[in-house]
């Protein structure tokens, strides 16, 4: 690139990255708000919903990065029109492609970090999501602790828990255990859950006692220091972890293996959502070519590009409409995947052919009758 394009390419980069900038915040700020029941319901820390709320960053650029891109290139572009900036590169003797190859060169870049995001940063994030989901789902300390309640557990198990600070110390706990006609309580200062060498979940009390009567009716108490309760026999957890589509890489979804067919999907929903990922980062190109088209595509307006704006977002978002609707209509129509692909490429060539149509001065259409007429009576 010269000079002057690598200054409309910074000129046209900078609002381009701050309106990704600003959707992705927008969307992160949702996502923490969605995340909020894992504390409040779950008992959860806030590193937990920080984690989730940044697994959830990939599914979102791969949504905001051409709408971003639309958006900022929009800006970009109507004020070097507007400052004429534009009309002095192709008074220099710049063409047409000269002008609007660093646009072009930023779409490209665009679309491959969202094939990137799609193929590899995706799958690992759901991946991650669905795992942590599931440990919280499954976990017993959550399911188990509430301050201030009693908590009716597997098993005849009880637990009250008076409190429960943010490093997940336990403070004033009470475990009521009912086995039979054998009844065992524990109550002690402080508690911490955690597992064991071989995964098994753990009960810590510190400074407690336990009360237990026995065969004879005699009650016995015991003090401890420190008392290892195991909970293995209240976690017989039988659930496991069932993927999307969304959540599975490439490979995995051209060729899934039985077991994914059983629990992931159809294949016909598999292939749908890998086209789905190949074919979505061209709505960056058609993002650039529309929003090129709307601001360059027609005669210079001192009063503004209102209406071709307006012209391009509404069939841009209409476009994205029809491409979510062809990846779900593709899960049972397998031919249809070929639209996912064609769709998009259609719309580039046509806001080409609108740009570089713009460029030629038009022929005004010559009516032999009526210039015979105005030569007669002129």
């Amino acid at each position: 690139m010269n000079l002057i394009q690598r200054y409309l390419f910074r000129q046209i980069s900078l609002p381009v990255v701050a309106a990704c900038a600003a959707l992705a915040g927008i969307g992160i700020l949702s996502q923490s708000l969605d995340q909020l029941k894992f504390i409040v319901e779950r008992g959860q820390s806030v590193w937990v919903m920080a984690k989730l709320t940044l697994l959830a960053l990939p599914q979102l650029l791969s949504v905001i990065l051409p709408i971003g891109l639309f958006v900022g290139a929009l800006i970009a572009l109507t004020r070097l029109q507007r400052e004429q900036e534009m009309t002095a590169a192709f008074a220099g003797g710049m063409t047409r492609w000269q002008v609007i190859s660093p646009a072009a060169r930023l779409a490209v870049l665009v679309a491959l970090v969202t094939l990137l995001v799609n193929l590899f940063f995706l799958p690992w994030a759901q991946h991650e999501t669905r795992r942590q989901a599931f440990a919280i789902r499954t976990d017993l300390a959550a399911l188990l602790v509430e301050e201030g309640q009693f908590v009716q557990g597997p098993n005849g198990l009880t637990v009250y828990v008076q409190q429960i600070e943010q490093n997940g110390l336990i403070k004033n706990l009470f475990v009521y255990l009912e086995d039979g006609a054998k009844v065992t309580t524990w109550n002690a200062a402080e508690a911490r859950f955690s597992r064991d060498a071989a995964g098994t979940p753990i009960l810590t009390m510190i400074e407690g006692s336990a009360q237990r009567y026995s065969s004879g009716g005699v009650l016995e108490t015991l003090s401890f220091d420190r008392y290892d309760f195991s909970l293995a026999p209240f976690t017989s957890v039988n659930e496991t972890i069932r993927y999307k589509p969304s959540d599975l890489y490439l490979p995995q979804l051209m060729n899934p293996s039985p077991r994914l067919l059983e629990t992931a999907g159809s294949r016909g929903e598999l292939l749908a959502e890998a086209h789905s990922r190949m074919s979505s980062p061209l709505y960056a190109l058609v993002a650039m070519s529309l929003a090129l088209s709307a601001i360059l595509g027609g005669a210079f307006s001192r009063t503004g590009y209102s209406l071709r704006i307006a012209k391009s977002a509404g069939l841009f978002l209409l476009l994205r409409v029809v491409g979510y609707a062809l990846v779900a209509a593709s899960a049972w129509n397998g031919w249809m995947n070929i639209l996912q692909y064609l769709v998009p490429i259609a719309a580039i060539a046509i806001s080409l052919r609108v740009l570089f149509r713009a460029l030629k001065p038009r022929r005004r259409r010559q009516w032999p009758v009526l210039e015979k007429l105005k030569a007669r009576f002129a």
